[in-house]
Order: structure tokens, then C-alpha cells, then sequence
């Protein structure tokens, strides 16, 4: 477990020093993840969200990157939900508390949910906190992007306002 949180300290290193990753998997489909509320409460899969655009978020409360992303994917929700935008913070917290102390100081208005196991975030090759993936609406992941600065937050913005533009076949 502090293997874990090593590496996603030290890829958080590496995207401060200013390294821009393209992603390996773009282009691919996106896995079939199973995903539980932070109660653990619910289950579901990202299958649910089929025929949406879908903004796949991998976050954790030690990441200070996070913070900053929320108010940018309360701002996609709110805006872009009725277009057929599903915004999904996945947490990988190893301590259930310390997410939800993270989303009681974020108040996400998007779906929050848990992957308890880290197999989903393995099954999408996270690297780094954030990790975020767009995934079209037939579940073909088309953008990866790790980690959040806000001035590329009007060009991500784009991209996603691009996939729900895109003819619905």
C-alpha cells in the first residue's frame, strides 16, 4: 500500500516538473470496472453510462491537483449534463474516510465513486493523480490526460464539448 502511494507521489513529481504525457490506451475500449459508492452502498459498472460521452476522473485526497480539478468537472456537469455528459470521479483512497473528508470540502456535484480494489485504475493504466479519460459514447476511450493545471482546462473543456457533438450511430 505505501508502494502505491509512492508511485502516484512520484508521478505527481514528474507532471509538476512539467512532463506531458499522450496516452497508450487512447483509442482503446474502456474497461469494464467494478465501481461502489464511498458507502460502498451501490455498485455499478461504467457499462451503466453506455451511450453517454463520459469523463472518467481518478482521483485521491493526498493530491493537490484534485482539489483544483472539482470546481472544472462540477462546472462540465452542471453545464454539459443534458447534453449527454456523465462526469465520474473515481476515488482510490486506501482510507474510505479520507475521500469522504475530501468530498465534504469539495461538495462534487458530479456522480463520486469508490474502487475499492484498484483494479479499475489498473484495467485504465493510471500514472498519475488525476488521471482522466474521455470515453465516447460507444465506450472507446479518446483522451487521456494525467494531471490538472487550469490553464488547459478551456482545451479539455473542447474536447469534450467535441464528443458530444459527434453524430450519435
Amino acid at each position: 500500500m505505501k508502494q502505491t502511494r509512492l508511485f502516484y507521489l512520484g508521478a505527481l513529481l514528474s507532471l509538476y516538473a512539467g512532463a506531458v504525457q499522450t496516452a497508450e490506451n487512447a483509442n482503446l475500449a474502456s474497461p469494464v470496472c467494478a465501481l461502489s459508492s464511498l458507502d460502498a452502498a451501490e455498485h455499478f459498472d461504467l457499462q451503466r453510462f453506455k451511450g453517454k460521452v463520459v469523463y472518467v476522473d481518478f482521483w485521491a485526497s493526498w493530491c493537490g491537483p484534485c482539489v483544483q480539478s472539482f470546481p472544472f468537472m462540477n462546472n462540465l456537469d452542471r453545464d454539459l449534463k443534458d447534453k449527454g455528459l456523465q462526469v465520474l470521479g473515481v476515488n482510490l483512497d486506501e482510507n474510505p474516510e479520507d475521500a469522504k473528508a475530501f468530498v465534504n470540502n469539495t461538495s462534487p456535484e458530479f456522480l463520486v465513486a469508490a474502487d475499492n480494489s484498484g483494479a479499475c485504475a489498473k484495467e485504465f493504466g493510471v500514472k498519475a493523480m488525476p488521471s482522466t479519460y474521455l470515453v465516447d459514447r460507444k465506450g472507446v476511450i479518446r483522451e487521456v490526460h494525467y494531471g490538472f493545471r487550469p490553464g488547459e482546462a478551456k482545451e479539455f473543456r473542447n474536447k469534450v464539448e467535441q464528443l458530444l457533438a459527434e453524430p450519435q450511430n
